[in-house]
């Protein structure tokens, strides 16, 4: 063959490729053009009766190539119809979950058209849509159990149509997602925007439903948030999220960056209140759950997670003493477990990780017009059973938490608590050990907030336990310590700052403070405490409160701060006077003996 017919030969088949081409596309648009309007249709009768004419579907537009099995829906609207749920909801047929759907566009990729038409089996590529906007609506619906109805299977309502269906991909990008709980006591609305969710392989078929290995048909289902901010309701706090991710193939959530910060610095956060206010600065940079149970987060909004891994973190809790207490609010009832308690969502938490978080709690004090602060750094520990769950209490109604810390960034401390979380009156019990540490570390707290200064001491160990519950805490306290000495201040009231009360220091330390115990001769000396919580205080500030009133009965007087520190500074004062006269009796009485 010359290259002259070859080359005739090449434009030939050419052209009837060519020719071909020009077939298929007119053939396909023909076909799409005639398919449009039946298939509009069915996806709208699909969407209706399949649904027991609960929701309606609509859109503006439709797309469809059948070459490449490509299928768009533009400004699409999925709509329940809230009489036909109503009426569901009599018969208990009714779904959990309710959704509103409004999206600017539905894409359907690479979908084996004629794969579904002769051998039934529906496979498509991908799903995606995109920038929608999803409000989801939970309520509480009792179910119907009917013994003689057999419940059909989501395969078992395709299968006359379908041997199997798989989507390979499903991608929902960028949505604004609102949840509303209705089935609370009090309706509320949750709202996410920015979310993407992907879900992997999806399948129904005869196998797939019995598939252990496969969440609601899906091999995962994955979601990311990125970026959430947000001002609390009473414009106090700005909240804001770096990224929450999930997977139900691995079992986890994880939230980075979590952020509660106050919109006003300390003093003047607290001073828009005209009672006492706590104020709070967050900062979690990890928040892991693992082992999460999905579907009955899905079902029956419940939290169940093997653990919780929280940290690094910081913790700052601030308040003042300018503003009086709250004669309603009564922080018994705000306790960990007590609040655990009152929560409407069940949670079921097997181990509860705190990994490196910083405690600060800071107040101030209008007499010394300073802050005193005290600090737990690098925290660490387990809480175990942490759960509201009536099934799971009746098998253990206690939390125990087991945490180390450094008290000051210093001192090894060791503290348990055992959380009853059944008992009405909040019944706890805690113990600690404090190794080797300084006491002039407690100066920040003393001197703001006792009028206290410490010059010196040294404790070897401490150690306590105690019992307690909303209204009380009592127990006993073991210190050994060396060579401790304070200085007593004037309060600051008058602006002019506070000054050393030499001659009152020198009396105390004289006469009131025991400066080392065991005295040398002696045993060494031990304390019960017992403190009254005031409805103002706190869980822990009846904890660490008990425990100084057991360390002021060792030591002798107090170096630890109390609700007004000039009061206690009169009361020194009194006792000093009092032991003094005891002396004089003393005194007198030795020297008639020896007359």
């Amino acid at each position: 063959m010359t290259a002259q017919n070859r080359t005739k030969l090449w434009v030939w088949i050419g052209s009837i490729f060519g020719l071909l081409i020009l077939i298929l596309a007119f053939g396909a648009m023909f076909i799409s053009a005639r398919w449009k309007p039946i298939l509009t249709e069915k996806i709208k009768q699909s969407v209706y009766n399949g649904s027991n004419h609960l929701y309606t579907i609509d859109f503006k537009s439709i797309n469809l190539n059948v070459v490449t099995g490509s299928l768009a829906l533009r400004e699409v609207t999925l709509i329940p119809n809230q009489s036909v749920y109503d009426s569901l909801k009599k018969q208990r047929l009714a779904p959990t979950h309710v959704f509103e759907i409004k999206l600017k566009k539905l894409q359907i990729t690479r979908a084996s058209i004629l794969t579904a038409y002769f051998k039934k089996r529906l496979d498509i590529n991908a799903i995606i849509l995109d920038r929608p906007s999803i409000n989801v609506t939970f309520n509480r619906v009792p179910k119907q159990i009917d013994t003689n109805k057999v419940e059909k299977s989501l395969y078992g309502q395709i299968s006359n149509t379908f041997k199997s269906a798989r989507v390979h991909a499903i991608k929902v990008i960028d949505a604004d997602f609102s949840y509303i709980n209705s089935g609370a006591p009090k309706k509320t609305r949750n709202v996410i925007k920015h979310l993407d969710i992907t879900v992997k392989d999806f399948l129904l078929d005869s196998l797939s439903g019995k598939d252990t290995s496969r969440f609601y048909y899906t091999k995962d289902i994955s979601f990311e948030i990125a970026g959430y901010k947000s001002v609390t309701k009473d414009k106090m706090y700005n909240m804001k999220v770096d990224t929450i991710r999930g997977s139900t193939s691995s079992e986890k959530i994880s939230i980075k960056g979590l952020k509660l910060t106050p919109r006003y610095p300390e003093l003047e956060f607290t001073r828009k209140y005209s009672i006492q206010k706590d104020r709070y600065d967050l900062t979690f940079n990890d928040i892991e759950f693992n082992g999460m149970d999905f579907t009955s987060l899905n079902t029956d909004e419940k939290i169940y997670s093997r653990s919780v891994t929280i940290g690094p973190a910081k913790v700052a809790v601030f308040m003042s003493r300018e503003s009086p207490p709250s004669t309603k609010l009564d922080k018994g009832e705000n306790y960990p477990h007590m609040v655990l308690k009152r929560l409407n969502i069940p949670i079921a938490i097997d181990t509860v990780r705190l990994k490196n978080v910083d405690v600060k709690y800071s107040e101030y004090s209008p007499a010394s017009k300073k802050t005193g602060t005290v600090l737990f750094s690098s925290l660490n520990g387990t809480i175990l059973n942490v759960t509201n769950d009536s099934l799971k209490l009746i098998k253990n109604n206690h939390a125990k938490a087991n945490l180390n810390t450094l008290l000051m960034g210093a001192g090894k401390m060791n503290i348990k608590i055992d959380f009853n979380l059944t008992d009405a009156n909040g019944a706890f019990g805690y113990s600690g050990t404090l190794g080797a540490f300084n006491f002039k570390r407690l100066n920040s707290l003393a001197t703001a907030l006792g009028l206290v200064k410490i010059e010196s001491g040294n404790i070897q160990h401490l150690d306590f336990k105690a019992n307690g519950n909303k209204t009380s805490a009592w127990g006993s306290i073991n210190m050994l310590y060396t060579n401790l000495k304070v200085k007593l201040l004037s309060d600051n009231i008058d602006g002019e700052g506070t000054k050393e009360k030499g001659l009152l220091s020198f009396l105390a330390n004289s006469i009131l403070i025991k400066d080392a115990n065991p005295i040398k001769g002696d045993v060494p000396r031990t304390a019960t405490m017992t403190n009254t919580r005031l409805k103002s205080a706190s869980f822990f500030n009846l904890m660490w409160k008990t425990v100084f009133v057991g360390i002021k009965d060792i030591v002798g007087v107090g170096i630890v701060p109390e609700k007004n520190p000039v009061k206690q500074q009169k009361d020194i004062a009194k006792k000093i006077r009092k032991q003094k006269r005891a002396d004089k009796r003393e005194a007198r009485k030795a020297k008639r003996e020896k007359n």
